[in-house]
C-alpha cells in the first residue's frame, strides 16, 4: 500500500490514528455546546508568558499539543521524546483570543464566562481586568463579566502559572514531602521532590506505573459565554422517591438562579408527563421540588439483563417575560450495595431491581495523556468494547479525572454501571485549609454533575490510600509512615480524615442521598467512624480486594483461584501492544524488550523482565520480536482468564471481577486489554468468553480436573454437559455426557475427575479436554483444557485455510478450517487495520469457524484472502 509523502513512522502513526477513531469520523467532545451557550473556541493564540511570538492555539487543548501542532516539539510519544519535554511544565504560559458582544447580549442582567476546565493555576483577564483566579483542574469556574463587557470586540487572556513552580513553593513551605509513590519526579528533573500532592490536578499527569509524565497546562474543557436575565435553571435533578411495578413517584428538584425576587412558573414535560408548580423566588439560588408520577414504569437494567431504559424530561422556568429550560435523562431502578454479615464474613454486591448481579468489567483510566484529544468516538469505542464483551461495570479510577459527560451518557444508554472514585490515588495530602475548601467545592461540582446518571453505582473516596497507610497499624501498610515524625503523621492523617471521612461523605449525603459511599478501595468495612482494612488472607472476607501477588509478587497464575475476596476490584497482568502499535513509537532497531525505547515505554519497575519470566514458565520464549509480542498477549489473556473465571465460579461468595485495566493513555506495555489506538489485545477477546452470560470453565488443580458452570441468566434452563478427550487431529478418544439444570444467577461444579481417570492413559502432551454445554443443537458455552504447559505440548504443524466472502455494509466473513489443532490462531493484515469478531482462539480440525472482519478501509474478499496473515503456537520457535 502506497502513501505518497509518508515515511514508515508516519504511516504507522496514521494507520494507528485510524484505529483510534473506531473506524468512524472524529468529533471532539468539547465542541458540542449546551443550549443557550456559545463556545469560545476560535481565534486562540498562545506563547510562553510575557515572551516570544504568539502562535495559533486550539481550545480546548494543552500547551504540549499546541507546541506539537506548531512543530516546536516532536511527537511526545515517539521513542524517548518525553525526557526532552519536561521543560514545558516549568514555564508559565498565556492564551488569548477576542470575542464579540452585541447590544442584545449586553442588555442581559448577567454576562458570564463558564470555564468547564482550566488546567490548573489560571488567572483570567477580560479587557485587561482580572475576573477569575482558578486553582483546581477538577472544578467548573464561572465569572460574571458584565462590569467588564463592552459592545464589539472583547479581549480574553488566560495566564497559566507552572504547577511545578507552585508545587515546589508549597513543598518548601510545608517542610516535608507527603508520600506520592507514582509521582515520577526524577523523570521530571525534580529529584525526590514529589509535588503532585499540592495541586488539585490529575495525578497521572505526574506519571504512573503505566503512564508517562506530562504535566499539562491549558484550557482542557470548553469555555462558554452565557447571558441571561430573570432566572435560569442551574440544575435539574430527578429524585426517585418510590418505585413499584405499578408506579414511580418522583421529584424534579429545580435549582433556579434568580436575579430578583418574584413569582415564577416551573414546568416539567416528558414521556407523557406534564407537571407544573408556581413558586415565589428569592434573589439568588432557589431549590424548588416538583412531584410527579409515572404509571407502569420501565426499569433500567445492566447489559445482559434487560433494556437500559431512559426517560427524558425538560424543565422550564418562566419569570416575567423570560423563559429558560434544561433537559435531563434518568433511569428508574433500585440499586443497593448489599453488605450483610454471613458465615464467610460480610457480603459485598450490587442488588439491581431486587436481583443480586455479578459485576463483570474493568478499571478505566483516562484515554490520553492529553485529555482534549479524546473524542466522542473514543468514548464510544471503549463503552462498546465493554458491551461487546458482556461487561456490566467499569471503575473510573481515582488518579485521573471526573470523566466527560459523554462517557456517563454512553454507560447510561448501554447498561454499564460506574464505580466512581473521587480523584485521589496512592498519595497522602497536606492538611491545608485552602486545599480542603477547594476539595469540598470540587466534590460538590462533580456530585451535582454526575448524580443524575442511571449508571452511577457508588462513590469511593480514593484509590489504595487506606491500604497503603493503615493509620491504626503501627507497622502496617506499604511502609509509608516510617520516614515521618509522629507530628507529621498526625498532620497527614488529619487531612485524610477531613477529606475521606468528613468532606466527601458529607457531600454525597447532602447532594446524592442514598448512594453508597466508601472512603477507599480496597477496604473491608467502614461504619462511618472506623475501618477494617482489606486483607485477602483474612479468614473472613468483606468489602473489595486489590490482588497483586500475581505480577508484583511473582506468584503463579493459579493463585487467582485461591485468593478471592467478596469483590475483586483490581487484579491484572501486563502485555505489550501488537507490532503496529509498537511501530508507531519505535524504530526497528528498538525492537528488543530491554532496549532503551522499549524500557521507556514500560513504567512498571519490574515490567519487561516479569513478562519474560512468566512466559518462560509456560511458553517457548520466541527469538522473533513480533512473535514475542504475540506470545506475550496470549500469556496475559490466559492468566487473566484464570482470574475472571475463578471469580465467577465462586459466585455468590464473590460478586465482582474488575480487571486492571481496559484502556491506555499512550502506546505502552501495560495491563490494558485494549491498546492506546483502540486495538483489542488477546485479553479483550478472552473476556468475551469469560464474561459471557453462561460460562463453562475447565480447570486442572493438581491431580484433579473440575468443570464449572456459571449462569447470569434470571431463569433456570436444562442443558447437557459434554466432556470430550480428543487428540490434536480431531479424533474423539473419550466422551462423557451429563444432563443437569443450569441454575439461574448461580455457579455450580457439575463435573470432577482425576487427571488419571479422565485421560485413561492417553498421552497428556497430545490431547485436550473439551467441555461444552449444550441445549439441543445449540452450544451455550465451551472451554478447552490442556493438562500440560503450552511449551510441553506436541503441537502439530497445522495447515489453516481461509475463505472470504463479502457481507453487506463492507464487512468480510472469513471461514477458517484446519487439518490439525491451530492453537491461539492470530489473524492480522500487516499494516492494514480493522476489527475482528474473534482472535487468538484455538481452531480445531473438523470444524469451520466464521470470523467477521470490519476493515478500516474498503477491501474485497479477494484482498482479504490474499492479505490475511495467520500465526499459531506451533510456529513459535
Amino acid at each position: 500500500m502506497s502513501h505518497p509523502g509518508l515515511n514508515k513512522r508516519e504511516l504507522m502513526q496514521a494507520t494507528a490514528a485510524g484505529a483510534a477513531l473506531a473506524l468512524t469520523a472524529q468529533r471532539t467532545v468539547a465542541q458540542i455546546p449546551k443550549p443557550g451557550e456559545r463556545l469560545l473556541s476560535e481565534g486562540w493564540t498562545f506563547r510562553e508568558a510575557g515572551t516570544g511570538d504568539w502562535l495559533p492555539a486550539t481550545v480546548p487543548g494543552t500547551v504540549h499539543t499546541d507546541l506539537l501542532a506548531n512543530k516546536k516539539i516532536d511527537d511526545p510519544f515517539w521513542r524517548t521524546n518525553e525526557r526532552d519535554q519536561q521543560w514545558i511544565d516549568k514555564k508559565d504560559w498565556e492564551y488569548a483570543t477576542s470575542f464579540d458582544l452585541d447590544d442584545a447580549t449586553l442588555a442581559h442582567s448577567h454576562v458570564e464566562l463558564v470555564f468547564a476546565g482550566l488546567d490548573t493555576y489560571a488567572d483570567v483577564y477580560v479587557n485587561g481586568a482580572l475576573v477569575l483566579q482558578a486553582d483546581n483542574m477538577h472544578r467548573t469556574w464561572t465569572a460574571d463579566i458584565k462590569p467588564q463587557a463592552k459592545a464589539g470586540a472583547n479581549s480574553l487572556r488566560i495566564v497559566f502559572t507552572s504547577p511545578i513552580r507552585i508545587g515546589l513553593q508549597k513543598l518548601a513551605a510545608l517542610g516535608y514531602n507527603p508520600p506520592a509513590t507514582n509521582d515520577q519526579s526524577e523523570n521530571g528533573g525534580l529529584g525526590d521532590k514529589k509535588v503532585s500532592v499540592f495541586t488539585r490536578k490529575a495525578g497521572y499527569h505526574y506519571g504512573w506505573d503505566w503512564g508517562p509524565r506530562f504535566v499539562t497546562s491549558g484550557v482542557w474543557r470548553p469555555i462558554a459565554l452565557r447571558a441571561w436575565s430573570g432566572a435560569r435553571i442551574q440544575d435539574l435533578h430527578i429524585v426517585q422517591d418510590s418505585l413499584t411495578p405499578e408506579k414511580a413517584d418522583l421529584t424534579a428538584v429545580f435549582e433556579v438562579m434568580a436575579d430578583t425576587a418574584g413569582p415564577a412558573t416551573l414546568e416539567l414535560r416528558g414521556d407523557g408527563v406534564t407537571a407544573r408548580i408556581e413558586a415565589n423566588l428569592t434573589a439568588g439560588l432557589n431549590t424548588v421540588p416538583l412531584t410527579f408520577s409515572l404509571a407502569r414504569p420501565k426499569l433500567w437494567w445492566t447489559n445482559g439483563l434487560g433494556e437500559a431504559h431512559l426517560y427524558s424530561f425538560t424543565g422550564t422556568v418562566t419569570k416575567g417575560t423570560t423563559t429558560a429550560s434544561r433537559s435531563v435523562r434518568t433511569g428508574l431502578r433500585t440499586l443497593k450495595i448489599v453488605q450483610k454479615p454471613d458465615d464467610a464474613g460480610t457480603s459485598f454486591y450490587v442488588e439491581l431491581n431486587g436481583v443480586p448481579v455479578f459485576m463483570k468489567g474493568a478499571n478505566y483510566i483516562p484515554n490520553d495523556s492529553f485529555l482534549p484529544r479524546v473524542t466522542s468516538e473514543t468514548y464510544a469505542r471503549v463503552v462498546q468494547s465493554a458491551v461487546d464483551t458482556h461487561m456490566n461495570m467499569i471503575r473510573v479510577w481515582g488518579g485521573g479525572v471526573y470523566e466527560d459527560d459523554r462517557l456517563y451518557d454512553l454507560c447510561d444508554e448501554n447498561g454499564i454501571l460506574v464505580w466512581q472514585d473521587f480523584m485521589f490515588a496512592c498519595s497522602m495530602y497536606p492538611n491545608d485549609p485552602a486545599l480542603l475548601d477547594s476539595i469540598r467545592l470540587e466534590a460538590e461540582d462533580n456530585v451535582r454533575r454526575l448524580r443524575g446518571h442511571a449508571c452511577l453505582a457508588l462513590w469511593v473516596g480514593n484509590n489504595e490510600i487506606d491500604t497503603a497507610w493503615e493509620n491504626d497499624v503501627p507497622n502496617g501498610g506499604w511502609g509509608w509512615k516510617q520516614p515521618y515524625t509522629q507530628a507529621q503523621r498526625d498532620e497527614m492523617w488529619a487531612a485524610y480524615r477531613a477529606i475521606f471521612h468528613e468532606i466527601l461523605p458529607q457531600t454525597v449525603a447532602k447532594l446524592d442521598a442514598g448512594r453508597c459511599y466508601r472512603p477507599s478501595s480496597p477496604l473491608a468495612t467502614w461504619d462511618g467512624k472506623t475501618v477494617t482494612h482489606a486483607d485477602v488472607n483474612a479468614p473472613k472476607q468483606s468489602g473489595d480486594i486489590h490482588y497483586w501477588d500475581v505480577w508484583w509478587g511473582q506468584k503463579p497464575f493459579e493463585e487467582y483461584r485461591t485468593h478471592i475476596g467478596r469483590f475483586m476490584s483490581e487484579y491484572g497482568f501486563q502485555s505489550f501492544p501488537e507490532l503496529r502499535t509498537v511501530a508507531a513509537y519505535a524504530k526497528p532497531e528498538d525492537y528488543d524488550i530491554f532496549s532503551e525505547v522499549m524500557q521507556a515505554h514500560q513504567r512498571s519497575s519490574i515490567g519487561n523482565g516479569t513478562i519474560k519470566n512468566y512466559m518462560q514458565r509456560d511458553y517457548k520464549v520466541p527469538k522473533d520480536f513480533a512473535h514475542f509480542l504475540y506470545v506475550g498477549q496470549v500469556l496475559q489473556a490466559e492468566g487473566i482468564k484464570m482470574a475472571m473465571e475463578a471469580h465467577r465460579a465462586r459466585m455468590s461468595y464473590c460478586m465482582g471481577s474488575l480487571f486492571w485495566q481496559i484502556n491506555d493513555c499512550w502506546p505502552v506495555a501495560s495491563w490494558s486489554s485494549i491498546d492506546y489506538y483502540g486495538r483489542w489485545k488477546a485479553q479483550q477477546f478472552y473476556a468475551r468468553k469469560s464474561f459471557a452470560p453462561i460460562l463453562v470453565s475447565a480447570w486442572r488443580d493438581g491431580d484433579q480436573v473440575s468443570v464449572h458452570v456459571v449462569s447470569d441468566e434470571l431463569k433456570d434452563r436444562r442443558a447437557e454437559l459434554v466432556i470430550e478427550v480428543m487428540d490434536f487431529h480431531g479424533k474423539a478418544l473419550k466422551t462423557a455426557h451429563q444432563s443437569f439444570t443450569v441454575t439461574a444467577n448461580a455457579a455450580a461444579t457439575p463435573y470432577k475427575a482425576s487427571v488419571y481417570e479422565l485421560l485413561s492413559g492417553f498421552l497428556p502432551d497430545r490431547v485436550l479436554v473439551r467441555a461444552r454445554l449444550t441445549a439441543g443443537r445449540t452450544i451455550l458455552a465451551e472451554d478447552r483444557l490442556y493438562v500440560r504447559p503450552v511449551k510441553d505440548l506436541a503441537l502439530p504443524d497445522a495447515k489453516v485455510t481461509a475463505r472470504a466472502m463479502a457481507l453487506s455494509g463492507g464487512d468480510i466473513a472469513i471461514a477458517l478450517t484446519t487439518n490439525a489443532l491451530a492453537k491461539n490462531l492470530y489473524l492480522s493484515f500487516g499494516e492494514m487495520d480493522g476489527a475482528f469478531s474473534d482472535n487468538y482462539f484455538d481452531l480445531l480440525p473438523g470444524e469451520t469457524v466464521i470470523v467477521t472482519f470490519k476493515p478500516a478501509k474498503p477491501m474485497t474478499a479477494a484482498q482479504v484472502e490474499k492479505g490475511l496473515n495467520m500465526l499459531h503456537m506451533a510456529q513459535i520457535a
